[in-house]
């Protein structure tokens, strides 16, 4: 049974999207939806000395209230060297730092990107590598977007990949329809961000919500003891 999941790509995200990924054998960025400010399209957190601090990715948006994700382009080019130096800055002393900026600066010192949306790819392809989570990642360009309404477009999507199950996040249950996928012949799975174990992270009272960076800094190859689904 083929399981498929759906979501907006997100820059740099916490450890519990990559959990969603590794759940899926198909997991579609959708970025063909509207592009959202003040979100986790643009900006993540990280932990520092001072408390938690957003990195945020400048992009254009001056009189592009609907543009997609997609359409979004990055503003500027200092943002990257801005991103990877409060980085070096702030988990330096962490005890893999050495070993994922192996891998890691590169995205940010020598690749440059116009766009956002092959800027979050690329970064969680990496993510996705160096945990081992073999799922494929596609695009929802990558499919035909008719349906109307959004439970529509998701059950579409996932008959369109060959799912027979969709895996969804918890905050989706504001506006899913569930007899929808009943009636595309797909059974709707809800995922379930909860019991993540702590692990041991710099700067003080354990944060959940940072960067899936701050785990893989702290914890390496050990990432995957600390997270639901992914088995290294």
């Amino acid at each position: 049974m083929k399981k498929v999941a759906v979501s907006q790509s997100n820059y740099i995200p916490w450890k519990g999207y990559f959990d969603m990924i590794a759940a899926a054998d198909e997991f579609i960025l959708y970025d063909d939806m509207q592009y959202t400010r003040r979100d986790w399209r643009n900006r993540n957190q990280i932990k520092t000395a001072q408390g938690v601090q957003w990195l945020t990715v400048p992009v254009k948006v001056k009189g592009k209230f609907h543009q997609t994700i997609r359409d979004t382009e990055i503003d500027g080019g200092n943002w990257a060297s801005e991103h990877w130096k409060a980085l070096v800055q702030n988990y330096r002393r962490a005890p893999h730092f050495d070993e994922i900026a192996v891998w890691l600066e590169p995205l940010y010192t020598t690749d440059s990107y116009s766009y956002l949306s092959p800027l979050n790819r690329r970064l969680i392809e990496a993510v996705c590598d160096y945990l081992n989570i073999e799922t494929f990642v596609s695009n929802s360009w990558d499919y035909t977007l008719l349906a109307d309404g959004k439970t529509e477009r998701l059950a579409d999507l996932c008959v369109q990949a060959g799912g027979a199950e969709y895996i969804s996040g918890p905050s989706a249950r504001q506006y899913i329809d569930e007899q929808v996928f009943a009636d595309h012949g797909v059974k709707l799975t809800w995922f379930d961000y909860s019991g993540y174990s702590e692990y041991p992270q710099l700067w003080g009272e354990f944060t959940h919500g940072v960067t899936v960076l701050d785990l893989l800094f702290n914890c390496g190859k050990d990432a995957p003891l600390y997270m639901r689904y992914v088995h290294s």
